[in-house]
């Protein structure tokens, strides 16, 4: 059984067959998915998806690209939703200095304002880090943000930074981008990363895995991701599957 530890199943890609989409994804095995939000207006839904669906969990939080129009009215908000019983995350949040939607400083306040909230409700943190290597990092040591649990969504950097993150007790989910041909340092760290600090995700509806690269992306296609990490560890998918649910139902406290 499976779990996509990252989708946004909320997205209006999914509008017109949202559950036909989530039955696909029972049919092909995944048996968890948690489901963040990027915005106040997103992480609703997200909640809204979790109490409708039992095997759909919520995160909520706001995403770097969006903080400019974020205040303390809105993290009051999130506060709110975070206390909701499907809500097991604060995410996704972090620092984007690939496009550079929201100006960095922006980024920053509301990453850290964010992470410790995620301490104030012991609920662990999923990480979104584009071109922000150092920062993120370091506002995540500086913050002790590991007491309570971090995951890196999509993981895109070192081998050598996954083992700091590693040492620190982060969980480094790994996405579709591991089944593309060019996909050296991902497949690096999918051999290295202890298996149970591990974690697989689609990040649906974007960035869909070999074969199905070029279309929406869905959960139902997170055993793709399972099945070429399992070939780069030479390992059965059936057992980086078991791990790896293993592994995202203790960081989420799903029971």
């Amino acid at each position: 059984m499976l779990f996509d530890s990252h989708t946004h199943l909320d997205d209006e890609q999914f509008d017109a067959d949202r559950l036909e989409t989530i039955e696909r994804a029972k049919a092909a095995g995944v048996q968890y998915i948690m489901n963040p939000g990027s915005d106040l207006a997103s992480s609703v839904r997200a909640v809204e998806l979790a109490e409708n669906y039992p095997f759909v969990y919520a995160a909520v939080g706001v995403h770097p690209h969006d903080v400019v129009g974020m205040d303390e009215q809105m993290l009051a908000m999130i506060e709110h939703l975070a206390g909701k019983e499907k809500v097991k995350a604060i995410g996704e949040i972090g620092l984007d200095y690939y496009r550079d939607l929201s100006p960095r400083d922006l980024q920053q306040k509301w990453f850290i304002e964010q992470i410790r909230l995620a301490k104030r409700l012991k609920l662990p943190v999923i990480i979104h880090d584009r071109d922000a290597n150092g920062d993120v990092f370091s506002i995540l040591k500086q913050e002790n943000a590991f007491e309570t649990g971090v995951v890196m969504h999509l993981y895109s950097g070192s081998k050598e930074l996954a083992e700091q993150y590693v040492k620190l007790g982060a969980m480094i989910s790994i996405g579709g981008t591991v089944t593309f041909k060019n996909a050296r340092k991902t497949v690096e760290v999918a051999e290295s990363v202890p298996i149970e600090h591990l974690l697989i995700e689609t990040d649906a509806p974007y960035i869909a895995p070999e074969p199905m690269r070029g279309r929406r992306n869905e959960p139902s296609f997170v055993h793709y991701t399972c099945e070429r990490i399992a070939a780069i560890r030479g390992a059965s998918a059936e057992e980086i599957a078991e791990e790896t649910l293993a592994n995202a139902k203790r960081i989420f406290n799903i029971r």
